[in-house]
C-alpha cells in the first residue's frame, strides 16, 4: 500500500485530491497538511512514502520543504502538483529534492501513474519537461537571468512578474515589507534591470508567468 500525504493550502484542492486516490486500490492518504511548516511537521511524525505537495503555499513555501527535507535525508519521495505550468518551477523542484513534477491540470489517471513512480524511487518527468532538462544541462547554454536568483527570491521574482504589491508579496509570504524591498532590489540587480516593468516584460516574454 501506498501511503500519500497530501499539503495543499486550499481544501477543496485536498478533499478533490482525497478522492481521487481513495479510488486506488493501493494508495491510501495519511494525512493532510494546509501549508508549508505543517507539511514538515506531519512529514516528519508520519510513515509515509508519498508527499504530494503544492509550490505555492502561504510562509513555508514547497521550494522551502523540498529543501528541508533533502538536508535530512528523509526517504519519503516528494511529488510537486502545483498550478504553475512547468517552465515556472519544475527545473527548480527537481534540483530541490523532488521525484516528479505535475501540473494541477494533469488527468488523475497520470497523477495515479505519477505516484506509482515516485514511491518506487524513481523520477517522473513529463516529455515536455525532459526537453526543458536537456536544454538546462547543455554547457553550451548560457544561462538565463532568472537562473542565477535563489528559490525565495525567485517566489518574490514570481509575484513581482504578476503585478503583485510588495506590501501583499509580504502579507503571502510572511516577511517584512523591507525585507521584501530588499529582496526586490536584489533581484533588480542580479537580473541587470532597472525597475519592476522591465521584470514584467522578461517574465512575460520568457513564459514565465500566465497570461
Amino acid at each position: 500500500m501506498i501511503r500519500v500525504l497530501i499539503a495543499d493550502d486550499h481544501r477543496l484542492v485536498r478533499d478533490g485530491l482525497r478522492r481521487i486516490l481513495e479510488e486506488t486500490d493501493d494508495i491510501v492518504v495519511i494525512d493532510e497538511a494546509s501549508n508549508g511548516q505543517e507539511a514538515l511537521e506531519k512529514v516528519r511524525k508520519n510513515d509515509c512514502d508519498v508527499l504530494l505537495l503544492d509550490i505555492s503555499m502561504p510562509g513555508t513555501s514547497g521550494l522551502d520543504v523540498l529543501s528541508a527535507l533533502k538536508k535530512e535525508k528523509h526517504t519519503c519521495r516528494i511529488l510537486v502538483l502545483s498550478m504553475h505550468p512547468e517552465e515556472q518551477y519544475a527545473i527548480r523542484a527537481l534540483k530541490a529534492g523532488a521525484y516528479g513534477y505535475l501540473t494541477k491540470k494533469s488527468a488523475p489517471d497520470e497523477l495515479i501513474a505519477a505516484i506509482h513512480k515516485v514511491s518506487g524511487g524513481k523520477k517522473f518527468i513529463t516529455a515536455p519537461l525532459a526537453e526543458s532538462l536537456a536544454y538546462a544541462l547543455d554547457t553550451d547554454t548560457e544561462r538565463l537571468p532568472h537562473e542565477s536568483l535563489s528559490n525565495r527570491e525567485y517566489q518574490v521574482f514570481s509575484m513581482m512578474a504578476k503585478g503583485r504589491a510588495t506590501k501583499d508579496i509580504a502579507q503571502e509570504l510572511f516577511l517584512s515589507v523591507k525585507t521584501v524591498s530588499t529582496y526586490r532590489s536584489r533581484i533588480l540587480e542580479k537580473m541587470g534591470m532597472k525597475n519592476t516593468s522591465e521584470l514584467i516584460f522578461y517574465a512575460v516574454k520568457r513564459g514565465l508567468v500566465e497570461q
